[in-house]
């Protein structure tokens, strides 16, 4: 086993907080305690943190020349061998700070990056995160060279490895071109899959959300799904699907998409637009949010800030308030118009799933109404079309023809209106 292997890696985390209303965007004492998160799932031990307030971040080392000090004195007593920003450092703050400190330099983005390179599961999971990776270092490979033998271990080293990114940009380029070839590839093969269901007319329902809201644990208990859903950042990367039938018998897919997080990195969000396109192109959305979290109002905004740039802002949707056994005084904030309806659920115990696939229902193209019809003998075809297509839910036979119950769409609505029973 080589000896990197076993680095542990200890960090003092450290922000710029401007003082700007994009909650979403600006680095707050919630996001570096978010911050302290990601470093954990990616298994780092945080032994401080310093928060930096001034209007702007510094151009050359983002924090200024005194805080840059304070790092330094901060790591040397907490015996730190990492510095983890809580925003994308531009190459020439990282090159400056590391000079500066002496020690190893992460940004938020390489630290998400790095996660989702130790999640992926599927090969397109891990095409896109390497592309995302890729992407993202090519531009500050210049004077990486020997620091990146220096590294060892840990973020920023998982994924496309330390072997590829001593390379030269060309064959990096290279690199990225065959990726996505690749995942064009893939791509085509998605796009086939969603032309039959849409041929098929299977209405699809994608979960939403802030990652760790729950979206894998509400999948699991209305599909019965056996997706792994643990409380943890990122858990699962992989678009999930299972279909479900309907009260009314309508049959749809959920599927279940990446969680979202402040600052998500552009480079990711290109990286795996086939995937967010499966909320694009659903037919309804169900926002997930952890009711739990004194943050989730602020969730909302970011998780909506997104939706509304992979364009899946206008769609229908439903905000579903998850771990209510757990919150306390739940006030949502502002919703946005698209909103059709909210409910309170919790996923752990299934309280209020009922009423949410009511709203499911209501929501999901193809709705079906209940109806009484008395159908002449003569109508066999009719009959037999009723029973291949929609819901019977009980018929009896008399001497003018079949009377039924059923559930049936507005289609065989029409077709029955002549023999409906008042």
């Amino acid at each position: 086993m080589h000896e990197n292997d076993t680095v542990i890696e200890k960090a003092v985390l450290a922000g710029v907080h401007t003082g700007r209303p994009d909650v979403s965007g600006d680095v707050t004492e919630e996001s570096m305690d978010e911050l302290e998160q990601l470093a954990k799932t990616a298994g780092v031990d945080v032994c401080g943190m310093l928060l930096q307030n001034r209007r702007t971040p510094d151009p050359a080392t983002y924090v200024g020349e005194g805080k840059i000090d304070e790092i330094r004195n901060a790591a040397a007593s907490l015996d730190a061998n990492v510095v983890i920003f809580d925003d994308e450092l531009s190459p020439v703050q990282v090159k400056n700070i590391s000079e500066a400190l002496g020690l190893k330099v992460v940004d938020r983005t390489t630290l998400i990056l790095d996660i989702f390179a130790s999640r992926a599961a599927t090969r397109e999971g891990k095409i896109q995160v390497e592309m995302a990776q890729l992407r993202y270092l090519l531009p500050r490979l210049t004077g990486m060279g020997s620091s990146l033998s220096r590294l060892g271990g840990g973020i920023g080293t998982r994924g496309p490895g330390e072997t590829k990114l001593e390379t030269d940009r060309r064959h990096i380029r290279r690199r990225i071109d065959a990726l996505a070839d690749e995942l064009k590839e893939i791509q085509r093969h998605r796009d086939l899959l969603r032309a039959r269901r849409k041929k098929e007319a299977i209405p699809v329902v994608a979960l939403v959300g802030y990652t760790n809201a729950g979206k894998s644990s509400l999948l699991n208990i209305l599909t019965g799904a056996n997706v792994l859903a643990q409380d943890k950042l990122f858990a699962t990367l992989d678009p999930t699907h299972r279909g479900i039938t309907l009260a009314d018998g309508r049959e749809l897919l959920m599927v279940d998409t990446v969680g979202f997080i402040r600052k998500l990195p552009t480079h990711l969000i290109r990286a795996f637009k086939s995937t967010l396109e499966e909320a694009a192109l659903a037919d309804v959305l169900l926002h997930v949010i952890d009711a739990s979290n004194p943050e989730h109002n602020h969730h909302i905004k970011v998780v909506e800030d997104i939706l509304d740039e992979i364009g899946a802002g206008g769609k229908p949707c439903i905000a579903v308030f998850n771990k209510m056994d757990a919150a306390q005084d739940v006030v949502p904030a502002q919703m946005s118009a698209n909103v059709h309806a909210c409910a309170y659920i919790s996923a752990k115990n299934g309280d209020g799933t009922d009423r949410l696939m009511d709203l499911v229902s209501q929501l999901t193209p193809g709705s079906r109404q209940r109806i009484r019809a008395c159908i002449p003998y003569s109508e066999g075809r009719l009959m037999s079309l009723l029973h291949e297509t929609q819901v019977v839910q009980d018929e009896a036979f008399g001497q003018d023809g079949v009377t039924v119950s059923a559930l049936v769409d507005a289609a065989m609505y029409d077709a029955l209106r002549q023999y409906l029973i008042t």
